[in-house]
């Protein structure tokens, strides 16, 4: 398992070897390859900055991601992210949420199991997973920043994907996209201090002390909650780059601030035809 690089009409994009299979459609995308302009160039998706980007090259940006990863704007579902731990069952009636028309809801996570709809995560540090369990055809998509990581999110989404359309653990496959590095993540004692106690002594391992601060490895922390939750090691691939280092490719809080854009994860089940919310 690995994570590929593609660049398809300009676009640059990454896959996980993992989820490649004609029953599943996904991407994780760069800064590489849209319209945008300024601060914003190229490939933004972020809708809502200060100041907020031309809204018609953002949708271009959108149009040219989903081309380049092979699925249809028809029927992306996006949400309204809020570091918290909800996870939204996405159906039909969701298909264009946050693209072409208005999100009614916030969740961090997205699961469904219908054909042809498109999960959608953002992230400018924060950790991205898509998930997809071939026999139960089912997916989710998460945004776990370090709250979402203490909350358990990702294993939650999981727990969710069983519960709602039979997924098993064990069948699970997880793409963790690139996201900010322990290598650049430097915090105070909160963030520490909330792994510890959502994780107990177990957290340790991924917790590192630096000078007054500490070095956090979300990225290995949500492998390892999944791990526990029952997914195998060898189905969990997880991008070795850091958002922070690698601003040549992607958007990083941590670097840039509030004037920088978005990247995003996408996964959808094939077939369905297009679907309108």
């Amino acid at each position: 398992m690995s994570f590929v690089t593609h660049k398809e009409n300009g676009v640059t994009f990454h896959t996980s070897t993992l989820l490649e299979n004609g029953a599943v459609r996904h991407g994780f995308s760069t800064r590489l390859g849209g319209v945008s302009k300024g601060v914003y160039a190229s490939l933004n998706l972020r809708r809502h900055g200060n100041p907020p980007d031309a809204p018609d090259l953002v949708d271009e940006n959108y149009r040219r991601f989903c081309a380049a990863v092979g699925v249809d704007t028809a029927g992306l579902a996006l949400s309204r992210q809020v570091h918290e731990d909800t996870v939204r069952h996405v159906t039909a009636g969701d298909a264009g949420k946050g693209f072409s028309r208005p999100v009614d809801y916030t969740a961090d996570a997205l699961v469904t199991d219908v054909p042809g709809l498109q999960l959608m995560v953002f992230s400018a540090d924060c950790i991205i997973l898509l998930l997809w369990d071939p026999a139960a055809g089912c997916v989710g998509a998460v945004h776990a920043g370090w709250r979402g990581t203490a909350l358990d999110l990702p294993a939650k989404t999981a727990a969710e994907l069983r519960r709602l359309f039979g997924a098993k653990p064990e069948n699970l496959r997880v793409a963790i996209g690139a996201g900010i590095g322990p290598c650049c993540f430097e915090t105070h004692s909160d963030v520490p201090d909330a792994m510890r106690t959502a994780f107990g002594p177990g957290a340790e391992a991924f917790i590192t002390p630096a000078a007054d601060k500490w070095r956090v490895d979300l990225k290995a922390i949500n492998a390892w909650r999944l791990r526990e939750a029952g997914v195998p090691a060898e189905q969990i691939d997880i991008c070795p780059l850091c958002t922070a280092c690698r601003g040549d490719l992607y958007w990083s809080h941590r670097k840039l601030g509030e004037h920088r854009g978005l990247q995003a994860a996408l996964i959808g089940l094939s077939g369905g035809g297009t679907i309108h919310g």
